[in-house]
């Protein structure tokens, strides 16, 4: 990731969704002028990679590469709008990692497919989008680790209690 950044340029940041969100897979949230991207990485090695719309296959087998790369972004999506308050969009990109070709006999509607050393170019196409100020905004509320947390503040307060059921309390708990 550290090369990719450099190559990305500065107005670009670059977060880890390993670390925030647990997930198993390398994935990482990518905040710049032309969006907000949920980036899967995937390594084929030196096999071909064939699509035919949303289905992949690599060496015979058909991985659910496009449903995982769609998932994590709407989670990003979600987790974002819900401590913004706002829709923040995230685009999900899946990105291969390896040498052998890519193929496609019709792409994934609203998943972007490139190799891995062309992710640079890919984000870099989407032109201007968002202003710096809120590049810099929705990536400080990207670090914030309240964001990636599953359950709501209603969740929270549901669980907490003075008392246990059954028990009698004061004030407001009091059962008349």
């Amino acid at each position: 990731m550290g090369s990719l950044i450099g190559r990305l340029g500065e107005e670009w940041h670059v977060l880890d969704l390993r670390e925030l969100t647990g997930a198993e897979r390398r994935s990482f949230l990518a905040v710049g002028p032309g969006g907000v991207f949920a980036v899967t990485v995937k390594d084929h090695g030196r096999s071909r990679v064939s699509f035919a719309g949303d289905i992949v296959q690599i060496d015979g087998k058909r991985p659910k590469y496009v449903e995982e790369t769609r998932a994590e972004a709407k989670g990003a999506a979600e987790a974002l709008s819900r401590s913004a308050g706002v829709s923040i969009p995230v685009m999900p990109i899946l990105a291969f990692a390896g040498t052998g070709k890519i193929s496609f006999y019709g792409v994934p509607k609203g998943c972007l497919v490139t190799a891995y050393h062309e992710l640079p170019r890919v984000l870099n196409a989407r032109g201007n989008r968002l202003a710096t100020d809120t590049v810099d905004k929705v990536f400080e509320l990207a670090l914030h680790p309240t964001t990636w947390s599953a359950q709501s503040y209603a969740t929270f307060a549901d669980s907490y209690r003075w008392y246990k059921d059954g028990q009698p309390g004061v004030g407001a708990d009091k059962r008349g």
